[in-house]
């Protein structure tokens, strides 16, 4: 039975993951509450129309009435900043507008205090001291709310609000006790060890979980480091040495940055893979090893195949299934999983009296976090450092948050009436002011079109002197 649903999975995971075209629906999530940053999100199916009340509550709660077809939701949140009756989305007729419902710390869409307004998908809400998510999300068979602290993850760093990804983690844990070789793809600082760390973990193997960066290791001692070296194989070898793949033996041995393996190396891997045994250098006899096999890269496999610089075979044999980590930048919707997972990390016992003030939780979200998940967790322990005992603010936050600057070197802030502008400055502002007039003054839509930071157009704004204002329609 065991062996025939490993074939199973083994079949199911010759390709890539699975890809499944659903349909895009208005959903809503709780995405952080900034006075209880560890606190859980949720995502809330709205579909097509209905009614959606938030407010203050003595507990965080859901009610629904009805189907996503004609929603009545009702959702609290312990804010003291959140009037018990908030605001109000309303879907009525076929398109979502939230209205403030005279609250007396007002509603903020995308860092602009409102009475009334459309919603547009990405849309960044905030009722109180939480902030909210108004996002179109592709949307099977699942549940119309769901609730991360009853969604257990499947292991550690596998939680997310992604139906794509949660589909993915989901085949990633029916596949951890088969045989069957995992490539994990994405851009650097996304995951990919954690992810393998997960998969080791659910595995139940009951040897160690060994981390190799191939690209870290010099070409010259790529192979004693992997396959390990005889008692002489070189001047001053005075012993056996069982290198990185036998300390991986009935465990996971997870080689990170395949792709920079060299072609020589290659071959001896995949000699290994096929033979399961490995021949220490210097050595003269094969030694059995058991173990399983996770790699990971940011470079695009099938083109290094194409180029003649990665072995076809090789590749066949270590992508038994491939799993894309998306950027953080196009999983905002975890952003508030990420801030308590990785605050849990780097504050320790202290995580509880962790705060965050609006404005820096904003801006974590505006920023695109170009190094990704370690990138926000470099800056979260700076922030923590910084603020002591106090709330996090948006000047705890590393510069490129704070100044709103996707890494741009720029230190003119004096607004353009009180300077002359270059051709190139004239130009540009004649851009940006092109970009406020097609999204009709909305900041947040530039930035989105732009793929630039919100503070960063705001900082646009100053220096050509422009107001979204005269752009609204």
């Amino acid at each position: 039975m065991g062996d025939a649903l490993d074939r199973t999975l083994d079949v199911e995971a010759a390709a890539p993951a699975t890809r499944v075209s659903l349909q895009s629906e208005p959903h809503l999530l709780v995405l952080l509450e900034c006075e209880r940053p560890l606190s859980r999100s949720t995502r809330h199916r709205l579909g097509a129309g209905g009614v959606v009340t938030i407010g203050r509550g003595a507990q965080r709660q859901c009610r629904r009435t009805g189907d996503y077809r004609a929603t009545e939701l009702d959702i609290r949140v312990p804010d003291a900043r959140m009037s018990s009756a908030h605001a109000r989305l309303d879907g009525s007729l076929g398109h979502w507008v939230i209205k403030d419902l005279q609250s007396k710390n007002g509603v903020r869409v995308n860092g602009q205090t409102i009475q009334e307004r459309p919603l547009a998908s990405g849309d960044l809400l905030e009722l109180g001291h939480t902030l909210f998510l108004f996002q179109d999300v592709p949307h099977g068979d699942g549940p119309d709310d769901v609730d991360t602290a009853e969604s257990a993850p499947l292991a550690n760093g596998l939680l997310t609000l992604v139906p794509s990804l949660e589909a993915n983690f989901e085949r990633l844990s029916r596949l951890a006790r088969t045989s069957v070789s995992i490539l994990v793809l994405g851009e650097t600082g996304t995951g990919k060890e954690v992810v393998a760390r997960a998969l080791h973990d659910l595995s139940g193997r009951e040897g160690k979980f060994i981390g190799v960066n191939s690209g870290a290791i010099p070409e010259s001692l790529l192979e004693s480091e992997l396959f390990g070296s005889a008692k002489g194989a070189f001047s001053g070898s005075t012993t056996d040495r069982p290198g990185l793949v036998r300390s991986a033996d009935k465990g996971t041995l997870f080689l990170d940055e395949i792709g920079d393996l060299p072609l020589p190396s290659q071959a001896a891997f995949l000699r290994v893979l096929q033979e399961r045994r490995v021949r220490p250098v210097g050595g003269t006899d094969a030694v059995p090893v058991d173990l399983r096999l996770v790699s990971a890269t940011n470079h695009d496999v099938e083109r290094l195949v194409r180029d003649g610089k990665f072995r076809e075979d090789l590749f066949g044999r270590i992508a038994g299934f491939r799993l894309r980590l998306p950027a953080l930048r196009d999983r905002k919707a975890d952003l508030g999983i990420l801030v308590a997972a990785l605050l849990r990390r780097v504050a320790g016992d202290k995580a509880e009296e962790v705060t965050l003030h609006p404005d820096a939780a904003r801006a974590l979200f505006d920023y695109r976090f170009p190094l990704n998940v370690r990138e926000l967790e470099n800056w979260l322990a700076t922030a923590v450092a910084l603020a002591g005992h106090g709330v996090i603010r948006q000047e705890h936050l590393p510069e490129p948050v704070d100044l709103g600057a996707d890494g741009e070197d720029d230190d003119i802030d004096e607004p353009a009436t009180r300077r002359a502008l270059s051709t190139e400055q004239a130009q540009h502002r004649e851009e940006v002011a092109a970009l406020l007039k097609e999204h009709h003054g909305n900041v947040s839509a530039v930035a989105r079109a732009t793929g630039k930071a919100r503070n960063q157009i705001q900082r646009w704004l100053k220096r050509y002197a422009l107001n979204p204002d005269d752009f609204r329609s």
